[in-house]
């Protein structure tokens, strides 16, 4: 099923017309990570995820879980976690973000206790208190960066501004079938599933290896180190402007002749031809 079939149903929702737009800015989320990882430092990492814990946020430790019944079931999460903000989108209409970078998890007084990796957080904003809130975190591991990770923030189209759907269920419908269509490609084809949907500035993380970026290196990537993928949808979410959505699910992962388990959390944007392309990509190993 190719991803075209799904194109006159993927965007819904009323335009706001002749209603003025509402300022939003990509540092609006920036600035809730950065306040977010001020908030880890100064009162530890624990108390610093359920400062900012969405009611339904979760993290990957390493099955999925709720952020607050994770950390709220543990007295300390000893050591000192930097992350670094290098990658930020929001969506027209400002209620949901993203944010990705680099991370150093330190146990120790040595060099030899850190551990570096990149992290992708999903920030979902209350409409209540206009306070965005982690709704989903997950990292992955490799070795220290040989260089620093390039800056890119990018300001949302903000004549993308739309009215919230009166249906949201059926989005969902329609991102749940989105993913499952990307699923069942890369089933068939893990080259050709990519190939069909990741979007021109995509990122892929994968365990043991520093983020590749851009159509051509996620390919090569992909071929280099034999990689075919069996994955299922979990859940799915997006913006009340229908041009940023999430999904999530777990995978099992053939990479030469190792066979792993592994939990994925993807970032979809829409294009000018209302197609959902693939944005961000993380895996998570789960053993």
């Amino acid at each position: 099923m190719k991803k075209s079939l799904l194109v006159a149903l993927i965007l819904s929702g009323t335009a706001l017309g002749a209603a003025a737009q509402v300022k939003v800015s990509v540092n609006d989320v920036v600035a809730a990570e950065e306040s977010f990882n001020k908030s880890v430092a100064r009162k530890g990492i624990k108390e610093g995820f359920l400062s900012v814990a969405d009611p339904e946020g979760i993290v990957f430790r390493p099955n999925l879980v709720k952020i607050s019944e994770f950390y709220g079931a543990i007295d300390k999460q000893p050591g000192k976690l930097t992350s670094t903000p290098k990658f930020a989108r929001i969506s027209a209409n400002g209620d949901l973000g993203v944010t990705a970078g680099p991370y150093v998890y330190q146990n120790g007084k040595s060099d030899d206790d850190k551990i570096y990796g990149d992290y992708i957080s999903v920030w979902r904003k209350d409409l209540t208190t206009g306070v965005f809130k982690l709704l989903i975190n997950v990292g992955e591991q490799h070795p220290e960066p040989e260089q620093e990770a390039t800056v890119d923030f990018k300001e949302p189209d903000l004549t993308k501004q739309k009215a919230a759907s009166k249906d949201p269920f059926a989005g969902k419908k329609i991102l749940t079938a989105n993913d499952q269509t990307l699923n069942h490609s890369l089933e068939l084809s893990t080259l050709a599933g990519y190939k069909e949907f990741l979007s021109p500035e995509a990122r892929f993380y994968f365990p043991g290896f520093e983020p590749v970026t851009g159509v051509d290196k996620i390919l090569k990537f992909v071929a280099n180190e034999a990689i075919n993928i069996t994955a299922t949808t979990v859940n799915t979410g997006r913006s009340s402007s229908n041009d940023l959505s999430y999904s999530y699910g777990t995978a099992r992962i053939k990479k030469g002749n190792i066979v792993n388990n592994y939990n994925y959390v993807r970032v979809w944007e829409a294009d000018d031809n209302h197609r959902w392309n693939l944005l961000l990509e993380i895996f998570s190993t789960i053993e």
